[in-house]
Parts: C-alpha cells; sequence; structure tokens
C-alpha cells in the first residue's frame, strides 16, 4: 500500500506541473488521457507518456484499458534500456491482468528483457537462464502466437551462448591435459546442447580424451560416433583415420 501511495503522490505532482505549465489539462478522462499516452509514446516522450500510462493504471485499475495502459507502461521503459523496470512491469501485466490480450506480449518482452542485460558468454549467465525460462514457458502457453519463430530464435541464442559457456571450459582443460575433467565437460556439452553447433567438436573431443588416457577400445566407439552423426562433417575424416589407427592398436593389444 505504501508503494501504491507514492506512486499516485508521484503522479499527482507530476501532473499538478504540467497543468500549471498549460502543458495537459488535469480533467481527462480516461480515453483522453491514454490517447495522450500514445501520442507522446509514438513521438518517443518516454518520460511524459510514463506519467499518462502510469495515472491510468493506478486509478483505472479495475478497466480494461488499464491492462493496455501497463503494457505500454513498460514498454516506456524497455525502449530507453530500463530493463530491469520494465521486466518488473511486464511481471506486474502478467499477474494483475492474465487474461489480457497484452498477455502474450508481455512475456515475450519479459524475455526479451533478460536476453538484453544477459552479459558474454565468458561471465555469469543468470541472466541468460532467466531469459531461456521465459522462452520457453512462452513457447508452452502460447504456440500459436505469431511471436514464436522469434522466440524460438532467441532461444536458441541463448542455448548456444550456454553451450560456448561449457564447451570453452572443456577447452581450457583439454589445454592443460587434464583430460578426465575435460571429458566430463564435453559431455556435459552433449548432454544438455546436443543440438547446439558445439555438439560435433565435442563429440571429437571426448574420443581425443579417451585416447590420451589410452582407453583405446571406448576412443574407437567415440571416434565411430563421430563418423555416424556427422559425415558430412570436416571432423568424420578425421576419425575415420583414427579408427584406422586404433583398429590396429586394439587388435595387437
Amino acid at each position: 500500500m505504501k508503494h501504491i501511495t507514492l506512486y499516485i503522490v508521484i503522479a499527482g505532482m507530476m501532473l499538478a506541473m504540467a497543468c500549471s505549465k498549460g502543458k495537459i489539462k488535469a480533467d481527462l478522462n480516461l480515453e483522453e488521457r491514454m490517447q495522450l499516452g500514445m501520442k507522446q509514446f509514438e513521438k518517443k516522450k518516454y518520460l511524459d507518456a510514463k506519467n499518462q500510462f502510469r495515472i491510468i493504471t493506478l486509478s483505472y485499475s479495475g478497466r480494461a484499458e488499464a491492462a493496455r495502459a501497463q503494457y505500454y507502461l513498460a514498454e516506456c521503459h524497455y525502449n530507453v534500456k530500463e530493463y530491469i523496470l520494465a521486466g518488473s512491469e511486464y511481471e506486474r501485466l502478467i499477474k494483475v491482468y492474465p487474461n489480457s490480450e497484452w498477455v502474450d506480449d508481455a512475456k515475450y518482452k519479459l524475455g526479451m528483457c533478460y536476453f538484453k542485460m544477459s552479459p558474454k558468454y565468458s561471465l555469469d549467465q543468470e541472466y541468460t537462464q532467466k531469459a531461456i525460462r521465459q522462452f520457453q514457458e512462452f513457447l508452452e502457453e502460447f504456440r500459436n502466437s505469431p511471436l514464436v519463430p522469434e522466440v524460438e530464435e532467441k532461444l536458441n541464442e541463448c542455448r548456444g551462448k550456454l553451450a560456448r559457456k561449457v564447451f570453452s571450459s572443456a577447452e581450457q582443460y583439454f589445454k592443460m591435459h587434464l583430460y578426465e575433467a575435460a571429458e566430463i565437460y564435453y559431455t556435459l556439452v552433449l548432454d544438455n546442447y546436443y543440438d547446439s553447433k558445439y555438439s560435433p567438436r565435442a563429440y571429437y573431443r571426448v574420443a581425443e580424451c579417451l585416447l590420451k588416457m589410452k582407453k583405446y577400445s571406448k576412443a574407437l566407439e567415440a571416434f565411430q560416433k563421430v563418423v555416424d552423426k556427422f559425415p558430412r562433417n570436416d571432423l568424420a575424416g578425421k576419425a575415420r583415420e583414427q579408427i584406422k589407427a586404433l583398429q590396429a592398436t586394439v587388435k595387437d593389444s
């Protein structure tokens, strides 16, 4: 209640200031205020638009138009790259107006807020994980939405970033000749991101790790998997060469 009261006070002060300058009337009705807010939004006057949308969400919370105002309030924050604030407003729309026509857009944009805050792959990927969760929930709830292709694209991009992070760790262990640890991380790539572009290389590296650890029979099987799964990949040719050499080694052992 304290937060709501504060919002009302702030909105009232902003409205009073604007009125004193002759910019807007104090007695705008809901339709007039919504039109004004949208006009300011379209002109990219997001601060002014936010004030109008905020007044509507606080003064007309029980009206259907309030859901639209709530969505565009979040959009104002999003368009000025205030992603944390935008995400909070999108979440409020989803919770307060679950049957609104704006819910699918809000769910998508909530995921995009986290997507925009996602750092490069080498850093902490908390926001990437949150984006993935929102995009997955969107696909479960709104399978017929026209936003599905874009959501799937962003989801794959997020998963690719996580795959790259794990694969990079595996590569570091491999370069340090810590083959057991490297194998574990390459296997994580295959278990969790089998559909990523790192999959063929991870399969090949697993085989190389086994070879380095002199587990020849298992290495032979692993190289064969590379050939079977990725016959047209450049790594398949290298795997075939390794198989020939290993077959002789295993036969003689």
